[in-house]
């Protein structure tokens, strides 16, 4: 149980310093990313996009998914992985399209907000009948 709880929060910590470091993809976290200092990060912006966040998201997905089969909580369940698959389609169904920028966002903070919950309230498993 602490495995999926460390790895969780490392996932989607971690997606959102690799989007902090693409200010050309993602200006709003990436000018946040370079008033924090992150802006040496710029030079890793292609293997971030495109293998860093994705993996990351694919890692908080699959924890949050199996979390969500142990706990047996749909509401925290479904909230949980929304924000990877948010992210996913905006990078890889919706990429093409005005609005997937506010879509990755989306997934982005609902991550954000779906760790820091599960840190401030930690789920307990239902009873199995």
């Amino acid at each position: 149980m602490k495995v999926t709880r460390v790895l969780d929060k490392t996932s989607s910590f971690g997606a959102l310093v690799a989007a902090m470091s693409c200010a050309g993809c993602f200006p709003a976290l990436g000018s946040l990313g370079a008033a924090l200092g992150l802006g040496f990060l710029s030079q890793y912006e292609g293997f971030m996009f495109r293998k860093l966040i994705p993996g990351l998201a694919v890692l908080a997905l699959l924890v949050n998914a199996w979390g969500w089969y142990r706990h047996r909580h749909l509401g925290r369940g479904l909230l949980s992985v929304a924000g990877p698959i948010a992210l996913l389609a905006a990078l890889f169904v919706f990429w093409s399209q005005d609005w997937s920028i506010y879509l990755f966002y989306a997934g982005i903070t609902l991550m954000l907000a779906t760790s820091i919950l599960d840190l401030l309230r930690p789920v307990k498993p239902q009873c199995r009948a």
